[in-house]
């Protein structure tokens, strides 16, 4: 259907190649021009600014969830005015042992104009979302969305 391509580039520059000292800095180079300083996540001697892979992940599917959940309620004609989302990945090990972000828990809140759908039908759209988020489609992540 489309393909889509990131360039992710390393160097060693002036650090000693060894595990404990080499630089887990890098950047991602996005297809629209967006350059984006990534690193390993602190707990695994990255450095603590730029955004890390795991970070990444669950905002990917954050932002999966959010553009498919706004696609059924402009299907739906009800107008969307914010939706803000505090995604939480866990890492733990799954079922072979091994680390890998279990689960996503999605907390959005959206505000609609006028009453908004009632609570049946919003729950309704967020399943609907998920099944049909294609990041969803590709993980075995848990994602739940908090409240529903």
């Amino acid at each position: 259907m489309s393909e889509h391509v990131v360039d992710v580039s390393w160097s060693r520059g002036e650090h000693e190649f060894t595990y404990q000292t080499y630089s887990r800095d890098h950047e991602w180079r996005f297809d629209g021009g967006v350059t984006v300083p990534a690193s390993a996540n602190p707990a695994y001697l990255g450095s603590p600014g730029p955004v890390d892979p795991e970070e990444a992940f669950v905002a990917a599917l954050s932002s999966c969830h959010m553009l498919t959940f706004l696609s059924i309620a402009a299907k739906k004609r009800l107008v969307v005015d914010a939706y803000d989302d505090h995604a939480v990945g866990l890492l733990a090990k799954n079922e072979q042992g091994k680390p890998a972000i279990t689960q996503v828990t999605l907390h959005p809140k959206i505000a609609f104009a006028g009453s908004g759908p009632d609570a049946e039908t919003l729950a309704k759209m967020h399943h609907l979302a998920h099944e049909q988020c294609f990041i969803a489609n590709s993980v075995t992540t848990q994602v739940t969305v908090a409240g529903i």
